[in-house]
């Protein structure tokens, strides 16, 4: 079967990504004109809100040849806000481009892709761009590179004349040269060259240069590659060498299908379809394919993209990327024929925030709805929230670039003028003590369902944990599996308005009526039961910790560790080197949320700032912030039965 590579190019915003993915379209021969991120004409740049602004918000691919091999080439967003993207695309690709500034050189986005590059063990090649902007220095990024990402780079250029268009690069070492930077590379990973070189035998480069494959499959080195995408200079060498060290899709093409949903797609023309990676097998139109979550459907079609066109697929084999239509029940992270998903469990970032959108004009709510919608299949990291009785709209959000994009999205491909109101902190809530909640739930009649549940709280970051200590004499079996199913329905909103979580349920007691008894009885008193017991119990507000790390000039450290304290932060010990500091430690999200802003005109725009998610924890009443409870609350027991009952006016 003919070879197969998907690489993934990522890198902070506005580090070239998208240009260097333009170069190789050009030079392969795929495309016969150069696109542009700034005119709006990059291939992978689709959306009008990407072009208009001139940068990625959904990761796009498309395909060419290169040395008689294939290779599936994925554009990333470069922005924080939209790291779901980002996330969905680890679990498809084979390799991976790390971008890098020759000028801004190691930025905040930039070690935290490298963080989640490194959790997955993504085999990674790092290339080094604009050598050829003012300021350029390929020597202090590979010192930086080797300080705050990894030791284990290997340099395979040096540029010439860095910071004007007549910088040039040239090779490291040569397959006619000296072996002994290969060796010195190799030593410390590989026993048998070591061995090899204790007792001076000799080693030809070619031998050595399949060790080094070995090496960077496994992710024990990484290449390090230079050049500028604006002179389409070191595009070349960096495509020979994912085409040299990269290793295709282990899946074969005689093996029954397998593939992973990664992306979902609405087509004006052609409607909406998946965008799946074959991991084995074939797949080809009007098959009938099952989904792993039980569900069965015909493909239509199949279409892939190739250079700037789109083309169909009379059959997609093992490693390709393709657009599937048909599978109008598929969602992305769904395993369909025989593999597992594969969508990678790293997080790069967790929406902590939520937002209301609003439409400018009252005729459009119905539209606005659908378009959250269909863009929450497109990204499930919006969550979309629809309170129908308060005819409110809620997704969650990363930060404001996103809520900005969002609401251009929905102006430019749906016509809807909608606006994102002011970002609320996603709190949650967990029992403050324990105790039980319980409910009858025997009138009005057909129905009976008696339940009563301990509620304790969990350990921090345990979730929700239910047990029944309930005999099936009591309670038959299918309605405690009711029961279970309905906790997490029943957990979404506590007293405050918030998720519950860190929470332990045992049903202790309960009985159910051999005639009046329905399944549904026990779906409608198990949320009257658990809301009464966290309102007698009561509940603690939880906020999301932010794992910081902050680098500045060593002068502002007094200022930033004051700040940190008056944020109820923490901070380690700081690490101080030549004239800076790095500060690491805990901080609540919603008194640091303004902070990078700050850091930034405090330092000139210079301090370097990452942050994630790290856990959630109690904190006091009076930083929370209660909300209203969305629809009928199960405390309301009377209108919410009858809501239940489908008999509420």
């Amino acid at each position: 079967m003919a070879k197969t590579i998907n690489i993934g190019i990522f890198a902070h915003v506005d580090a070239g990504k998208t240009t260097i993915t333009e170069n190789a379209l050009f030079l392969s021969g795929a495309v016969k004109q150069l696109g542009s991120v700034d005119a709006g004409t990059a291939i992978t740049d689709q959306l009008e809100v990407e072009r208009m602004r001139g940068i990625s918000v959904r990761a796009d691919y498309t395909a060419f040849q290169w040395n008689n091999i294939q290779i599936n080439i994925v554009d990333t967003p470069g922005h924080v806000d939209f790291s779901g993207e980002v996330q969905r695309v680890l679990s498809v690709i084979d390799v991976a481009v790390l971008v890098v500034s020759a000028v801004e050189s190691v930025q905040a986005h930039t070690e935290s892709l490298w963080n989640v590059l490194h959790e997955q063990k993504i085999p990674t090649l790092f290339f080094i761009n604009k050598l050829d902007r003012a300021g350029a220095d390929a020597g202090l990024v590979i010192d930086d590179m080797q300080r705050e990402l990894t030791p284990s780079l290997s340099i395979m250029q040096e540029a010439l004349q860095e910071g004007s268009d007549a910088v040039s690069i040239q090779k490291r070492w040569h397959e006619s040269g000296s072996t002994e930077p290969v060796v010195e590379l190799l030593f410390d990973i590989n026993e048998v060259v070591a061995e090899k070189f204790l007792n001076e035998e000799p080693m030809s480069f070619d031998w050595l240069d399949e060790q080094l494959k070995v090496a960077f499959v496994k992710h024990q080195i990484f290449p390090v590659f230079m050049g500028s995408a604006k002179l389409r200079l070191g595009i070349e060498p960096l495509l020979n060498a994912i085409t040299h060290y990269g290793q295709a899709t282990p899946g074969s093409d005689d093996e029954p299908f397998g593939g992973v949903v990664f992306g979902v797609m609405h087509r004006k023309t052609s409607g909406r379809a998946c965008r799946i990676k074959v991991i084995q097998g074939q797949l080809k139109p009007r098959e009938v394919i099952k989904n792993q979550n039980g569900a069965e459907e015909k493909v239509t079609q199949i279409k892939k993209k190739l250079g700037a066109k789109v083309i169909d697929v009379d059959v997609a084999k093992a490693g390709d990327i393709v657009d599937v239509y048909g599978l109008s029940g598929a969602q992305i992270g769904d395993a369909l024929g025989v593999c597992k998903s594969e969508i990678a469990s790293a997080q790069l970032q967790t929406p902590l925030l939520t937002v209301q959108v609003v439409a400018e004009k009252e005729q459009d709510y119905a539209s606005l709805v659908k378009a959250l919608q269909l863009l929450t299949e497109e990204d499930p990291f919006l969550a979309f929230e629809w309170y129908r009785e308060e005819k409110e709209l809620h997704v969650k959000t990363m930060g404001l670039i996103q809520m900005e994009v969002l609401e251009s999205l929905l102006q430019t491909r749906f016509g809807i003028v909608a606006k994102c109101l002011a970002p609320t902190v996603i709190y949650k809530e967990t029992p403050s003590g324990a105790g039980v909640g319980e409910m009858r739930y025997t009138m009005p009649k057909p129905c009976w369902a008696v339940v009563k549940f301990q509620i304790e709280p969990g350990a921090q970051g345990s979730g929700v944990t239910y047990r029944s200590a309930v005999s099936v004499d009591h309670i038959h079996q299918k309605y405690q599996n009711e029961v279970e199913r309905t906790i997490p329905e029943a957990l979404k909103q506590g007293t405050n308005g918030w998720e519950v979580t860190d929470i332990v349920i045992t049903l202790i007691e309960g009985e159910d009526h051999e005639i009046h008894s329905r399944p549904g009885d026990f779906i409608i008193a198990t949320p009257m039961a658990i809301m009464q017991g966290l309102q007698t119990i009561g509940t603690t507000f939880l906020e999301p910790i932010l794992q910081y790390k902050i680098a500045a000039d060593e002068q502002l450290l007094g200022a930033v560790t004051g700040d940190i304290t008056q944020m109820r932060g923490t901070f380690d010990s700081p690490l101080i080197e030549n004239g800076k500091f790095t500060l690491t430690g805990l901080v609540p999200l919603s008194d640091f949320l303004d902070y990078p802003v700050k850091i930034s005109s405090l330092s000139g725009g210079k301090a370097k700032i990452l942050y994630k998610l790290h856990n959630y924890r109690p904190c006091p009443d009076h930083k929370g912030s209660i909300r209203p409870f969305k629809g009928i609350s199960p405390l309301d027991t009377s209108k919410y039965i009858l809501k239940a009952r489908n008999a509420l006016q």
